[in-house]
Parts: C-alpha cells; structure tokens; sequence
C-alpha cells in the first residue's frame, strides 16, 4: 500500500500526515490487493476539507468531507470510504467475476480554442484506461463505487466497448456500438 499526502494552502504537519495515513491503513483489512492510497488536506476560508482517492484492482473509490478541525474531517471522509469499500466487498461476494481480455482506451480532451479559426485542434490532455470485462450490473455498481460522470467497459457478453453515463435525472444512460 502506497499512501501519499498532500498538503493544500496550510502548513505541512507531520501529527496529521501520520494520523492519515493511520486511518488509510486500517483498509487493509478489506483490500489485499496493492492500492494507492491519495490523500489531500486543503483549507478554504472557513472549512478543513479532507479527499480521498484510493485505487486498487481496476476500481477507483473516492470521498472528500468538510469539517472546521481537520483530524474529524480524516475522520469523516475515512468513514465514508470504509462504508464504500465495504459495500463494493459484499456486491463482489454476490458476483462472479467474469473473466475476458483487458482492453486499454484512450481520451484526448482538446483545447476549445484549436476548434475556432479553421485550425487544427491541440491535444491539451490525454487519460489512459483500462477497460474491464464486466456486466452491466457490475459496471452500474463501479459507477456508484467511483461517483464518476462515466465508464468506459467491455463488455462480457457481446464483447463489444460499451459506455455508461450518469444522466441528469439521476438514471444511468448507456452507449452501445452498432456494426453496419
């Protein structure tokens, strides 16, 4: 497990980095797989906010909790991510996994100003995925898991790329590739 803290417009303390990552290391427990464990603690005016992003396996859980002491802003958010953990556990006992190829998928987000005055478009940022085999089921569980707008998977029955979008009602919406 790799913790890694960073401090945001405050001091840097070793009490508090110590005590995060303490209570990141009680996920132990629940993930045996190797994780990445990121942990921000940021001021803003009035509020101590504490975020946590932990990646491990393919699945990427996140929180972040606002407090006026920072030590119950660990806390919260750490409370927070081990109720996730633990029901991404449990929805993991109920599923079988299935098993299939990984496949690797690219986004490239262009600066808007490279689509005005007939110019070539400018790759500003380019993320790189990993694209799962899952179910549907599992890929709407991953998109509650990670509170993503979106997930790109392969999907285990027609093994075709499909993509899964939270829509603004709050239902999920999903893009399946036509062969002509």
């Amino acid at each position: 497990m790799q913790t890694t803290v960073t401090f945001r417009h405050m001091e840097a303390s070793d009490a508090l980095r110590n005590y995060a990552q303490e209570r990141t290391g009680r996920l132990d427990k629940y993930i045996d797989h190797p994780m990445d464990i990121q942990v921000t603690l940021k001021v803003e005016k009035f509020r101590q906010i504490a975020e946590v992003v932990i990646s491990a396996n393919g699945i990427r859980i996140a929180g972040m909790e606002a407090h006026e002491d920072m030590y119950a802003a660990i806390d919260l958010v750490m409370d927070k991510i081990e109720r996730q953990v633990k029901k991404y556990r449990e929805k993991i006992r109920k599923h079988k996994p299935i098993q299939g190829k990984e496949l690797r998928w690219r986004r490239d987000t262009y600066a808007q100003e490279s689509f005005e005055e007939d110019r070539e478009p400018q790759i500003i940022k380019t993320d790189n995925y990993f694209v799962k085999p899952m179910s549907l089921d599992e890929a709407v569980m991953q998109m509650d898991l990670t509170q993503q707008s979106f997930l790109v998977f392969n999907d285990a029955g027609s093994q075709s790329i499909n993509v899964i979008y939270r829509r603004k009602d709050g239902n999920y919406g999903l893009i399946v590739p036509q062969n002509p």
